[in-house]
């Protein structure tokens, strides 16, 4: 188990939470699922049932969530006997556990899943959490570190673990600053599963004891598209019809208007040609869609149940958990937050799917899957606006160059598979099968 840490950190640290109460709970009042209750963000939840051991994962939002799909599916076949419950602190996070929830209902599979909100790091929230959950194992996914809960979890006696760890040199930077806190915390955990090696210096710079931290690689390489996706990707393709149609997804204030200047100058080449654009966030949509309007775009948005004719320009993506899906339907696909300082998202999705990734400049979140998709010779860097409508227009032109960077990106894929089986094993470590 984690040793001890200095405590002078955390009060200090709970402290300050305790003075921005306030402003704290009047942010996550709004982060509102109608599937969950409000006051499980004080750690008010049920008790869980004796004899009913349970696995806790923590994701922060939807990204993380559908990231950390393929380690959901394994941990819940690799532990039979357990119930894994996924917290998020986001409301799309929350709809889109109940999503995968749903499905596998649908499937006839066992009611093994459950989401909660995770607690306010504040400390009798985050003990009453752990005291009711009860875990027999704590994993937090990516950058999720939390003080007052991983020290909950210590005096709980539960082990506790960071998988597919990541820290941007950004945020390096800003938790350098708080690096007596960060030590602190880091010290409770039993084992991060870092995804490349930078991040694993960077925890380490942290305060993260090095003994205790392994290079596993991105589970976002084990993504594997079920069936369902594949499926319902044809099925939208061959509704669509022969057009040139291209998808931008998960993009930001700022970058939607960019796009569309890409997709008017494609227009003067193609006038036939279709975006399928879908903003990051859903209390987004509307105002995306008067963008569009407002741009003289003819729009369809599929949360309305529209199709797109042959005059339509675009296709709003206004739903929620269907971007995989919707990547797999389009000859290109442009992944959003990189023609803005947000720090790109996830550039494997398409690439797994099959289709041409092309991305803006701003990549600090993603830099190690884009130089590994660089050096496959399946990533398409644009800088602008009108470099990303030039690029649009060869690669429409250019059949062959758009088979061999799909090709390359399923290569990559493929060839980067294996951190899901190193994660599980580092974790048989600190919960063994029985």
């Amino acid at each position: 188990m984690a040793t001890p840490s200095p405590r002078w950190p955390r009060w200090l640290y709970s402290a300050a939470l305790y003075l921005l109460a306030p402003l704290v709970w009047r942010r996550v009042w709004r982060e509102h699922a109608l599937t969950n209750l409000r006051w499980e963000r004080l750690g008010l939840l049920p008790r869980s049932p004796l004899g009913v051991p349970r696995l806790w994962l923590h994701c922060a939002s939807v990204g993380e969530v559908q990231a950390a799909r393929p380690l959901i599916e394994a941990l819940l076949e690799r532990y039979p006997e357990h119930r894994l419950v996924v917290t998020t602190m986001t409301a799309t996070g929350a709809e889109r556990v109940h999503a995968l929830i749903e499905a596998r209902r649908q499937a006839g599979e066992p009611e093994r899943l459950q989401h909660y909100f995770v607690p306010l790091d504040y400390p009798g929230a985050a003990r009453r959490f752990v005291a009711r959950l009860s875990p027999s194992l704590a994993l937090f996914f990516e950058t999720e570190i939390w003080p007052n809960l991983l020290t909950a979890c210590r005096r709980h006696g539960v082990p506790t673990a960071v998988v597919n760890g990541r820290l941007s040199p950004r945020a390096f930077r800003g938790y350098r600053r708080l690096r007596p806190l960060m030590a602190a915390a880091l010290a409770q955990l039993d084992w991060l599963a870092a995804k490349s090696r930078g991040d694993a210096e960077r925890f380490r710079e942290l305060g993260m004891p090095a003994t205790r931290i392994d290079v596993v690689g991105s589970l976002k390489y084990d993504l594997s598209p079920d069936d369902a996706s594949w499926e319902a990707s044809k099925r939208l393709c061959t509704r669509l019809g022969s057009r040139p149609i291209w998808v931008a997804g998960s993009t930001h204030p700022g970058e939607d208007q960019q796009l569309l200047e890409a997709h008017a100058r494609l227009r003067q080449h193609y006038a036939n040609a279709l975006l399928i654009l879908v903003p990051r966030h859903p209390q987004r949509f509307d105002a995306v869609a008067e963008l569009c309007c407002e741009r003289g775009m003819s729009l369809a948005r599929r949360s309305l149940g529209e199709w797109p004719d042959a005059r339509t320009a675009v296709y709003l993506g206004d739903t929620m958990g269907e971007l995989l899906m919707l990547y797999g339907a389009a000859d290109l696909a442009f992944v959003g937050g990189s023609l803005v300082p947000v720090g790109g998202h996830n550039l494997l999705e398409p690439a797994a799917m099959g289709v041409p990734v092309l991305t803006g400049p701003e990549l600090a979140n993603f830099a190690d899957v884009a130089e590994t998709l660089r050096q496959g010779g399946a990533l398409v860097e644009v800088t602008s606006s009108v470099a990303l409508a030039d690029t649009l227009v060869t690669l429409f032109l250019d059949e062959a160059e758009r088979h061999r960077l799909a090709e390359a990106g399923l290569a990559v894929v493929a060839a980067n598979r294996g951190a899901l089986a190193r994660t599980l094993a580092g974790l048989e470590r600190l919960l063994p099968r029985k």
